[in-house]
């Protein structure tokens, strides 16, 4: 029987440079969401969180604008990238 990890993508900087990306573990830690083990998902990618919120506003800007929708989206977008970057600076310094 086949699973939803049969079905991943496989990281091309990993697989061709052996460095993991900034991207390295999304695709797991949303899988890990629809399974419930969202501390888990968290470990994996700390900044799923805030990709999904940031999402989820951007989907509801779309359709219904709301104030202020810049200003929020794009501290978001800050918040997010900068969740990235740090960890993965931690993650190769580890």
């Amino acid at each position: 029987m086949q699973t939803v990890d049969d079905y991943m993508l496989p990281c091309l900087n990993k697989k061709l440079l052996g460095i993991e990306c900034m991207g390295c573990g999304l695709q797991r830690s949303i899988v890990l969401i629809f399974k419930g083990q969202f501390a888990d998902a968290f470990y994996m990618y700390p900044a799923v969180y805030s990709l999904i919120i940031l999402f989820v506003c951007i989907g509801i800007n779309i359709f219904f604008k709301f104030k202020h929708s810049n200003r929020i989206i794009g501290a978001l977008a800050i918040i997010t990238i900068a969740i990235i970057i740090i960890s993965y600076i931690i993650k190769i310094i580890n």
